[in-house]
Order: C-alpha cells, then structure tokens, then sequence
C-alpha cells in the first residue's frame, strides 16, 4: 500500500490504517531523517444513515509511536454550529465515543470534527457525512378546518434533497384521540430510484389521494370535512426496521343555533362556536357581529373549546380561530328574523295563552267557590236531619 515517488523521493501510503502509525525513517547516506506518523481513525454509528430523532454515536480512534496525547474534540454541524456532545464512560486516550444529539432533517449534510492537542500539537479537522431521512416540517403540526369545507394535509419528505439511495416504506394512519386505536389509512413505499407507490387502506372512510406532482410528497384530502374526522394524522417511515414519524392535528369548527328557527321579535337564540379539541394557550375564538350595527365581541376563555353568545336580534356573525393574534379561521353564521305574520301569531299565541290561563283560573275560582257552598249546604241538611232523629218529634202548625 505504498510507493515512493522518484523525484521527490517522497513515501505515499495508501489506505491508512491505525496499524500504520509509528516512527518512519529515511536514510541518504550518512544522513538520517525520522518523522513520526500520527493515524486517526473516526467512524460514526449506522454508517452515517439516520431517521429524525434517532442519537449517533462518534468514535475517535488514534494511534501514534509516542505515548498518546489528551485530545480536544470540537464537533460542527452541517450549518457550521457547535454540538453539544456526551462522552460515554470508559473512554480512553486511543479510543474516544461521543454520543450527539438527537437529529433532526435538516441536520444532512457535511459535518467536522476538529482535533486539538499541545504536546505534541495536533490541529486536524476531519470532515463526515450525515444524512438524515425525516420530514421537511416539525415533528407535530396542528391545522384547522371549518365543517364542509376541503382540506389537504401534506407530509414532505427530503429523501431527494439529500439524495437518499436506498428504498424505504411507510404508513399513513389516522386515531381520533390520544389514547384511541389507530386507524390505518394507507401504505406508501419509495423506491432506491426514488419512485413512490401507494396503497389505499381504508374504504370507510372517505378521503382521497390526490396526485401530487413532487414525488416526495404524501398527500391526503378530505373532500368535505366532518367534525368527527378530527384528531392526528401520523406519517410513519420505516428503513432498516427503525421508524420515525410526523403528526398533523386536525382541529376542526362548526357554528349553530339554539333554537335553530327564525328569530321572531323579542325573543332570543343562542349562537354556539365549537371546536373539536381544546384550544392551546395561545388560542380563542371570537364572535363576532359584522351587520353593520353596535360592535359586540365574545371572547373564550383559555382552554375553551366552546364560546357561546345571546342574540337578540337579526344579523350576520362571524366566528373567528386566533392563534398568536393571527386568525387562522373564520365560520360565519345568519340569524335571519321571523317574518312579521310570526311575529304577529307568537304574540296572538302570547295574549291568547295568557287568557286562556286566566280564565282557567277564574274557572277553578268560580267552581272552587261552587263546591264549598254545596258542601257546607250538605252539611247543614246532615245536621238538621240528626236533630231530628234525637227528639223524635213533630210540631205541626194548626
């Protein structure tokens, strides 16, 4: 693995090994010339191939004729930052494992180990891939929706950025809640040429796979949302038998009416906005009346996933969804108002059932009245009729 090269008289090793390191001497005569080989070997775990949040391991080796120097070890990432590193126990002078930190997609790229040391002095960067197969988005996004209305949740991919060779599979699943079974949705699987094949799952419930024209993208729409088809959607990879994943929440808002009828005059509804989960800290909803009249304003209260508003009168309100005083949402309901015949028959039914019940009451009063005079009426023929059965007598008047 060696030559010399005649001009220069210089030594080339090829292929150097840890083996390699030691004390190298050349002889011209009567002179001599040592030069001491110093050999660093740096190896990282999974051959530099990782899924998001999975932990490398860096190992260090060196190996030199003289007693082996303490070294400093600078890890860099692709974006030329500083990595905190964890030294494992048990590491020596020849042998140095770092464990990093948990990766993430945008962490491909080129990374550098710079190597430091006094004695003898020792400044040697040392450069290594890392590719990090993932999502281009953060691990657990949450989208909102209206009812009815169309959405599409998008999964990208870097596998072409950083021009992942090897093929991988994955899984599109769907659980209402946090704690609920998954239901899966479909199966997807890339090729080493980066082709992408997918595979409807479920046939009850309705979505569709739209076709998306960049191949790194996983794609699922919900042609006419339902508040039930709420919760997370997870996109799962799997390569090598280990897995990474993404979540979207979908959040979805619906508006309606207690009762639900035209509004006739002077009586009253109630307008309630909903959403399917609770609203984190820096959310709320918000009615809202945009008829044009006295500005009126109901905000929820944190946490809340219901705000509900009184409605005396006709007009148009709006339900908006703020996050971070950006309003992510709006649902607008119409509180039409009862033509003016209702309006005129509920006050009719009104006064006529207000009179129909005082002339109830009279009615009872009159026949209460009636009853207590027939019974005091009987209880004086009773009383009459002892009497005279007690004397057993009869005056007659001549």
């Amino acid at each position: 693995r060696s030559e010399i090269i005649p001009k220069s008289k210089q030594l080339k090793v090829l292929n150097l090994k840890l083996s390699d390191a030691g004390t190298y001497t050349c002889e011209y005569g009567s002179h001599t010339v040592s030069i001491s080989l110093h050999v660093f070997e740096l190896t990282i775990s999974l051959d530099g191939r990782f899924l998001s949040n999975e932990v490398p391991q860096l190992t260090l080796m060196q190996n030199s004729s003289k007693p082996l120097p303490d070294l400093s070890i600078t890890l860099f990432d692709s974006n030329n930052n500083i990595v905190r590193t964890k030294p494992l126990p048990k590491n020596t002078r020849q042998k140095y494992v770092l464990e990093l930190k948990k990766l993430e997609a945008t962490d491909s790229g080129t990374w550098m180990c710079h190597v430091h040391a006094d004695s003898p002095l020792i400044n040697q960067n040392i450069t290594f891939d890392v590719k990090v197969l993932g999502f281009q988005k953060p691990l657990l996004e949450r989208k909102y929706a209206t009812v009815d209305s169309t959405v599409i949740l998008s999964w990208h991919l870097n596998f072409q950025k950083i021009r992942w060779k090897e093929g991988f599979t994955g899984q599109l699943k769907w659980k209402q809640q946090q704690n609920a079974t998954p239901h899966e949705l479909l199966d997807f699987n890339v090729t080493a040429w980066g082709e992408q094949h997918k595979t409807k799952k479920s046939s009850h419930f309705r979505f569709e796979i739209p076709e998306s024209k960049p191949e790194s993208t996983i794609e699922l729409k919900l042609p006419k949302v339902h508040f039930n088809h709420s919760g997370q959607y997870q996109c799962q990879l799997a390569y090598n038998r280990r897995h990474t994943q993404n979540k979207i929440e979908l959040v979805v808002m619906k508006v309606s009416a207690n009762p639900v009828e035209p509004l006739p005059r002077g009586a009253k509804t109630t307008l309630i906005c909903q959403v399917s989960s609770p609203l984190p800290p820096n959310a709320h909803l918000l009615w809202e009346r945009v008829n044009g009249t006295q500005a009126y304003v109901k905000k929820s209260t944190q946490n809340e996933a219901k705000v509900e508003v009184n409605v005396s009168a006709a007009g148009l309100w709006n339900c908006h969804l703020i996050e971070d005083n950006d309003m992510k949402i709006s649902l607008s309901y119409l509180v039409e108002e009862a033509p003016v015949w209702i309006s005129y028959v509920v006050t009719g039914a009104s006064i006529g059932g207000s009179v129909l019940v005082f002339g109830l009451a009279c009615l009872c009063i009159i026949s209460g009245i009636s009853w207590q005079r027939r019974r005091q009426r009987a209880k004086r023929m009773i009383q009459a009729r002892q009497y005279l059965l007690e004397n057993k007598t009869c005056q007659c008047q001549q």
